[in-house]
């Protein structure tokens, strides 16, 4: 009899916690990603806040951009102690985020904070981002206080953090 308080007094709480652990880690889903106007998000591609961004267009119909996201995804979290924020830019097509975008996000356990650009005026905002993009896609803007790049290329991890730190 004292054997069977010992079980339950030992190893009960233990199962308890196990299970409690199990939630934390398990991922997140998401279920919306906020949409955007070029004039809603062109402030975010000029704060001075001491921050350094790192903002990648991309779109899920993208093999290259999807290729690339691992290491936007491994620079999040490495970078997010030293004040780097990663802003995944979705070009989407806005009536696929349903069916497309947010099962997407989900699949792949995006941990950097996704918005989708839906504006129909790409003529205008794309040339504002920055004067020599043609449009192509996955393109990226890393700034700081220290200065801003543009890239319209795909990245490795090793090329992504040698950039990064220039601005750093």
């Amino acid at each position: 009899m004292i054997k069977k308080y010992i079980y339950v007094l030992f190893f009960v709480p233990l199962l308890f916690s196990c299970k409690k652990e199990a939630v934390k880690d398990a991922p997140k889903t998401v279920t919306s990603v906020k949409s955007y106007s070029y004039k809603e998000l062109k402030p975010m591609l000029e704060r001075q806040d001491g921050k350094t961004y790192v903002i990648n267009f991309w779109a899920t119909w993208c093999a290259p951009c999807v290729k690339e996201l691992p290491a936007f995804e491994k620079l999040n979290k490495e970078y997010a102690a030293k004040n780097v924020e990663v802003i995944l830019v979705s070009l989407d097509f806005p009536k696929q985020v349903e069916k497309r975008l947010l099962p997407f996000i989900n699949k792949k356990n995006l941990q950097s904070k996704v918005i989708l650009l839906d504006d129909v005026n790409e003529d205008a905002w794309i040339k504002e981002i920055d004067s020599a993009w043609s449009g192509a896609i996955p393109a990226t803007l890393i700034y700081s206080s220290k200065g801003r790049k543009f890239y319209e290329q795909s990245f490795d991890y090793e090329l992504l953090e040698t950039e990064l730190k220039t601005l750093l």
